[in-house]
């Protein structure tokens, strides 16, 4: 128990400022800024917060700002107009900056997570959920070519329930597809955690299934930056890319509550208990990757789920897209 009080006391001293809300520290003048576009704000992204309240960035000289994209095509967006040092959202972003034809492309650097971190929810319980269960129904998927809804779309298509019976909604975006669903729409919605917890506690939805789960492992979550800023700035790229690595070998090792106690001041709004549920549902799907080099196997079966959905003109070169670089050398 000791442990986790000295977990909690180093997550509230080392945090950050966040634009998100949290806590923050003192800067120094040798510290490089760095603000970050997260895709959303959630537990599914771990190791990110454990690598800010553990101190890890700023053992780094790196001082990190988040601010919420509310999803991918945001992401990229503030990074191609260098808002943002680095984003922080599905690899899928990268595949269609590349195939427009953009010199200066993002090239992805560090994975984090390799499932869909996302549960399917609904209004009533049920335990004997089946994907046929949504022929009829009034899905909130998510955005048409983001990872999320291709995931989502890929396993009703492996499982026995008729893709052409179901009303698959693509029209709200991802940021409001909670509240979409809270205000009446939909029968069922796809929600990261804590807030597919939350809905949960407030009887407001019920988790019926993990997409992660049930599509089996595909290159989610990954960070990028603009080539040029990668090749400007290697030395900045692998400080951020060891500090990372520290945090996926801290959260692989710590149970739920561990880490549950350090990120809990990136979520002021929940408790303890309810971020310690969250977090072992991820654990318990093994969400995330313990190394951050993407593999080409990986990689290519993100590109294949694209194609399936419709989403790729044209397959993505790995050798381009992916930059291994810093974090084979993070793991030496």
């Amino acid at each position: 128990m000791m442990k986790k009080f000295l977990y909690a006391a180093l997550a509230l001293f080392f945090c950050v400022g966040l634009m998100l809300g949290g806590c923050e520290k003192k800067s120094t003048e040798d510290m490089v800024h760095l603000t970050i576009s997260e895709v959303t704000h959630s537990v599914f992204y771990a190791p990110q917060y454990a690598a800010i309240a553990l101190g890890y960035f700023q053992e780094e000289g790196l001082e990190i700002e988040l601010v919420n994209g509310g999803g991918a095509d945001n992401v990229m967006t503030a990074v191609l107009s260098g808002q943002v040092e680095i984003g922080f959202a599905g690899p899928e972003a990268s595949i269609y900056v590349y195939n427009e034809g953009k010199e200066d492309f993002a090239q992805v650097f560090a994975q984090v997570t390799k499932r869909d971190g996302s549960f399917i929810m609904a209004r009533t319980p049920n335990p004997n959920f089946t994907y046929e269960d949504f022929e009829g129904a009034h899905i909130l998927g998510g955005r048409k070519g983001g990872v999320p809804y291709m995931t989502l779309e890929y396993v009703i298509k492996q499982s026995d329930a008729d893709i052409n019976a179901m009303n698959l909604d693509t029209s709200i975006d991802f940021d409001l597809m909670v509240p979409s669903f809270t205000a009446g729409t939909g029968d069922y919605v796809t929600v990261f955690e804590p807030v597919a917890s939350t809905l949960e506690q407030e009887g407001k939805a019920y988790i019926v299934a993990s997409v992660g789960q049930d599509s089996g492992e595909i290159p989610f979550t990954a960070y990028f930056a603009l080539k040029s800023y990668i090749q400007e700035n290697p030395e900045v790229i692998q400080k951020f890319t060891d500090a990372l690595y520290r945090a996926q070998q801290w959260v692989l090792q710590a149970d739920a509550e561990e880490i549950a106690e350090v990120i809990a001041p990136f979520f002021p709004d929940n408790d303890i208990d309810l971020l310690t549920n969250a977090i072992q549902r991820y654990q318990d799907i093994d969400a995330w990757v313990g190394e951050p080099a993407m593999t080409q196997d990986a990689f290519e079966r993100l590109q294949d789920v694209m194609q399936e959905a419709g989403e790729l003109k044209q397959r993505a070169p790995y050798s381009e897209i992916v930059n291994n670089d810093f974090a084979y050398h993070a793991v030496e």
